[in-house]
């Protein structure tokens, strides 16, 4: 998760415009396979501009995915995928920073229906506004998403959420899981940040 604002809100800003709402399948015509280094998202009609993970922060996505590569989801064909679209609900798209999907939900997700991860990370910026980070949070669970970790690279933690009222802090040598979702990933916050 990067520096997030809306599309129309530096215009908005200077208008005092609201933001304009854009339909579902405009937003997937127009903004799902940009390429010029944003991330979007889709919020009840509104497109919130994230930042996409950078060369530092691909470095989480590298280390997990090695470890993801030994789980037994891997093994039976399981996939971590980086900054994919995942409804969360008929109001929003989101685009986690890493998302695990299952076996089963890979044909599914490329026959267009839409799936919803078990275990998705968002990588924490110094610039994310702590309201949208615990709206996102809650909109994952009611989803069904089973674990949310929230990296904080400045600080050197991660936050394991299993529910938006269940958190584990970890730092140093606490362990963080991804169980349920993934009962066999596991890595120190050290090892993370090493």
């Amino acid at each position: 998760m990067s520096t997030s604002s809306t599309v129309e809100e530096t215009k908005s800003k200077k208008t005092s415009v609201k933001p304009r709402r854009v339909s579902k399948e405009r937003f997937l015509r127009e903004y799902t396979n940009r390429e010029d280094g944003y991330k979007y998202e889709w919020n009840d009609g509104v497109i919130e501009k994230y930042e996409g993970m950078n060369q530092e922060q691909s470095k989480f996505y590298y280390l997990l995915l090695g470890l993801f590569l030994n789980t037994a989801a891997a093994k039976i064909g399981g996939m971590l995928i980086a900054e994919t679209d995942m409804g969360t609900s008929t109001e929003q798209i989101r685009r986690p920073d890493i998302a695990y999907y299952t076996k089963e939900q890979l044909p599914m997700m490329w026959s267009g229906q839409n799936q919803v991860a078990p275990w998705v990370v968002e990588v924490i910026s110094i610039n994310d506004y702590a309201n949208k980070i615990n709206k996102k949070l809650d909109e994952y669970f009611l989803a069904g998403v089973q674990v949310v970790w929230h990296i904080y690279s400045e600080s050197k933690q991660v936050h394991v959420f299993t529910s938006p009222e269940q958190v584990t802090i970890c730092r140093g040598k606490r362990v963080c899981s991804a169980a349920p979702a993934l009962g066999d990933l596991e890595i120190s916050a050290e090892e993370l940040f090493a």
